[in-house]
């Protein structure tokens, strides 16, 4: 992926859908200058309460899991991303205050049911 300095590049795939239940983001490329606040809606439809997921896959490499919820109101943070499991808007959105360059990648948002993720499937390197 290239990309001009001082630009972050954001492509978003849709990943995983389960006996029925599914998740939807935006797809398509996203372009922000650096510095720029980032969100990425992740809304999802299911039986249960799934675990939900959003995974990164930078340039040149394979995808990596970037945030995990298993339980309803989970707030999870890593690489200054943050997004919360909110059961009431069925929603899972990828949040970063300041995007960098290096932020540049493919985000997938995902969910699991709890089957698969107990022994791990969910989070395996892709």
């Amino acid at each position: 992926m290239i990309s001009s300095p001082g630009l972050v590049t954001v492509i978003l795939f849709l990943l995983g859908q389960t006996r029925g239940d599914s998740v939807s983001q935006m797809d398509g490329q996203v372009t922000l200058l650096e510095g720029a606040t980032l969100t990425v809606n992740c809304t999802y439809s299911a039986t249960t309460y799934p675990t939900l997921f959003w995974y990164v896959q930078y340039p040149g490499e394979g995808p990596e899991l970037l945030l995990k919820a298993t339980k309803v109101n989970d707030k999870e943070t890593n690489k200054g991303f943050e997004a919360t499991y909110n059961a009431k808007t069925t929603s899972f959105h990828l949040e970063k205050a300041s995007v960098q360059e290096s932020d540049s990648a493919v985000y997938y948002c995902a969910l699991g049911d709890t089957v698969r993720e107990t022994a791990g499937g969910a989070e395996r390197k892709l």
